[in-house]
């Protein structure tokens, strides 16, 4: 199905031509798409379904060489042993491990992006043996300051960052000691202390780097200071570092800062995370798509489609965090620092819980030996805890005074456009008026001409940049912004002279006449009928739930006016005048206590015929426009629960070690779905239709916001018995985003349907 290579190589899937930029970020270009397949070509390939039932052949099965190893590999029931394996030095001859090395070194001269796609598809397969503890370790040193190497005569023990670097190039094997060490300093040196906590390809490092609080040096351990521990990852092996007043002389340590350092250690492990989200997926689609229960597929069955697009929101919420700190290694520490964290704390659980969904819906099969779906779990879990704690409070700790870049356009990008709209937004400061913007085309710059500038997403960039820089919001006409698209495609001309400009300039306000008490997200059911009179149409029928009636001049409605047609071909879409005869807007007090939706009664209203928009019976094509746009909207920030309400709270408490997790998992919340915003808009600068983008973008913003209400409640404690502040009102607003534009429920099976293309 043409729908499912929408959802497949993740990090690599967005590719432009836009140059490596700071602040801009840089998208995946072809060359990055072209490293993902050579990748895929040379990593093991294991793919869901080999066997019905159980997966791949067994694993001895698919080793009976080198070269099979390479391809076939899953290391179902061995480890990789010390010392450079068959394996190993197969990828290592392809340079798979010194990508992103510098080439004074004998490495390729890459960066963490490439890396990240590389080890994305190496996860995805999942490639056993030291690649992933290997490049980490090496990727730290890559980004310490350069060190002089030490001379010739100098023993072998005294490694440095600057042979360790050179040997990572050459092929030796790595890992990475974080935690469990003390760190003593005195006139000799540093003296190192304790026993680590486990760390991944310990036990076949030929090269440790070591954080030991404050420092980072390099060793060589001797086999008497590696105790192994049974491993959670199968394909990998796992060790303890014991060190007794260990001597770091001054060429052993690595000077790095604490942001880059994070960055190194967060980009591959992410990358991986999203990898194993990949599969997890690949295996739960594919599954769903052949097993057959009560004669259907169960993907035809909504609750598997539900569980099978709550993988791929997982998949999207590593993917995002990856890539985004991926790119950030050309931008400030602290921006550096910031992605790092977002990664560990989103991309790494998402990985386990994507891997425990999938055993849920293979069911038994999923949890016995032979399927390999437990060596995805296992090793998910093992990398979740690889860095350290969850980084929820670090953070949101983090958060509170940075902001994450995730500007598209760069200073120099359209100056003529820039231009252009200077003097139109500097005269803003002394007439602010929306009418300015309109006439401009700055209302809706995306609009075409004569109504917008036909501004693609980088001059939507640009001008957004250029509203921001003066402190001027961007105008929008709400419910408009949804019904406006669909009058520019479907409309008449003498219906686009009417309604778009004054609409564009604010004297015209909509509403949306869909729902129905007995028609809500099943929308093809609507009652209301419009019966054909002598020029135009009688309507008759209740509205309800309608945003903003009670303040809007015109309404959209559908109305039936075809009853022995087909549910969704006997549709019309009609433009109604809210003061026609025959309207009637009844506020509707919601929980809030506030009137925001209303009912409307349609008594007789006559639409002339110029009010109809499109055919007769062609509504529902145009509704579904309308409502695209309304998902593409309501995904885009959030309304309720915003990490801006915790930090309302931090300034009565600003040490308030839950209010600061909290906001670090709000914050993430945010991050993921601007990041998924912006490789959205990178998409569509490519040409390229990510397919999933709206739909998940809609699912995310609703649970995004329904989490990070409860948790504003959860903090105020007692106080949220208090109406004052208005925290308590915006969670008792959360409905609007959880039922408008098509419920959660409805939008997984979009996304389910659609997308992964599972049966209906």
């Amino acid at each position: 199905m043409a729908a499912s290579a929408a959802w497949r190589a993740p990090i690599a899937e967005t590719r432009a031509g836009l140059d490596s930029q700071p602040g801009s970020g840089k998208v995946l270009s072809d060359e990055h798409g072209d490293l993902a397949e050579s990748a895929v070509r040379h990593a093991p390939i294991v793919e869901p379904g080999d066997q019905p039932g159980f997966g791949p052949a067994p694993a001895e099965e698919r080793r009976d060489s080198a070269e099979s190893a390479v391809r076939h590999g899953s290391a179902v029931e061995t480890r990789a042993e010390p010392g450079r394996s068959d394996f190993w030095k197969a990828l290592t001859e392809q340079g798979w491990h010194s990508l992103h090395l510098p080439e004074s070194v004998g490495g390729q001269g890459a960066g963490l992006l490439e890396l990240a796609v590389v080890t994305e598809q190496f996860g995805r397969h999942l490639v056993p043996g030291p690649f992933l503890p290997t490049v980490t370790a090496s990727a730290v040193l890559a980004a310490a300051e350069p060190s002089e190497p030490s001379e010739p005569s100098e023993p072998t023990e005294s490694t440095g960052p600057a042979e360790a670097l050179a040997a990572f190039a050459a092929g030796a094997t790595g890992a990475v000691v974080l935690d469990g060490l003390r760190a003593t300093n005195t006139a000799e040196g540093w003296y190192i202390n304790g026993t680590s906590c486990p760390a991944l390809g310990l036990a076949d490092a030929e090269i440790v780097v070591v954080r030991a609080h404050q420092i980072w040096f390099v060793l060589r351990p001797e086999p008497s200071q590696l105790i192994p521990v049974e491993a959670v990852d199968l394909t990998r092996s796992a060790a303890r570092l014991k060190l007794e007043n260990f001597l770091v002389s001054q060429h052993n340590l690595i000077e790095i800062s604490p942001e880059r350092a994070e960055l190194a250690l967060a980009v591959p492990a992410a990358a991986e995370a999203a990898g194993l989200c990949s599969w997890a997926l690949d295996c739960a689609v594919d599954h769903a798509r052949t097993r057959v229960q009560f004669g259907r597929p169960i993907g035809s069955f909504q609750a598997v489609q539900h569980q099978a697009a709550g993988i791929l929101l997982y998949r999207e919420i590593a993917t995002a965090a990856a890539w985004d700190a991926a790119r950030a290694e050309q931008h400030s520490l602290a921006q550096q620092a910031l992605a790092a964290a977002q990664a560990r704390h989103a991309a790494l659980p998402a990985a386990v819980d994507a891997s425990v969904a999938c055993v849920r819906l293979l069911g038994a099969i999923g949890f016995t030996w032979e399927h390999d779906a437990h060596l995805y779990w296992r090793r998910a879990v093992a990398l979740s805890g690889s860095l350290g704690r969850p980084a929820a409070r670090n953070l949101g700790e983090r958060a509170r005074t940075i902001t994450r870049d995730l500007t598209l356009a760069r200073p120099d990008d359209c100056p003529e456009l820039r231009s252009q709209i200077a003097p139109v937004l500097d005269r803003m400061a002394t007439e602010p008026s929306v009418r300015v913007l309109a006439d401009a085309g700055l209302a809706a710059p995306h609009y075409p001409k004569p109504y917008g500038l036909d501004a693609g997403p980088l001059e939507q960039a640009v001008i957004a940049e250029e509203f921001e820089r003066r402190g001027i919001p961007q105008p929008t006409t709400v419910i408009g912004e949804w019904v406006l698209p669909t009058l520019l495609v479907h409309g008449s001309p003498e219906q686009r002279e009417r309604f778009v400009m004054p609409t564009l300039r604010g004297d015209v306000r909509w509403c949306q006449l869909f729902s129905e008490p007995g028609a809500g997200s099943d929308l093809a059911s609507l009652t209301t009928r419009a019966t054909k009179v002598d020029g135009g149409w009688r309507i008759n029928g209740q509205k309800v739930w309608t945003s903003l009636a009670h303040e809007a001049h015109w309404g959209v409605c559908l109305a039936r006016t075809d009853p022995d047609a087909p549910r969704h071909r006997g549709i019309s879409y009609f433009l109604v005048d809210l003061a026609a005869e025959g309207v009637t807007v009844r506020p509707i007090k919601q929980a809030t206590g506030r009137s925001e939706f209303n009912e409307v009664f349609l008594d007789d209203v006559f639409v002339p015929d110029r009010d109809l928009v499109g055919e007769p019976n062609s509504g529902w094509r145009l509704a579904t426009t309308t409502l695209a746009n309304e998902r593409h909207n309501m995904g885009a920030t959030l309304a309720h629960g915003s990490s801006d309400r915790i930090r309302q709270l931090l300034r009565e408490n600003p040490d308030d070690p839950e209010a600061l997790s909290a906001l670090g998992r709000c914050v993430s919340r945010e991050l993921t779905l601007a990041t998924l915003g912006l490789r959205g808009v990178l998409a569509r600068l490519a040409g390229l239709d990510l397919g999933a983008e709206v739909s998940v973008r809609k699912v995310f913003s609703a649970l995004a916001q329904q989490e990070g209400s409860r948790e504003v409640i959860a903090l105020l404690g007692p106080d949220s018995a208090s109406a004052e502040d208005g925290h308590v009102v915006d969670h008792l607003g959360l409905p609007a985003v959880l039922f408008g534009g098509g419920t959660i429920e409805i939008q997984l099976t979009v996304i389910a349907q659609r997308v992964l293309g599972l049966p209906r």
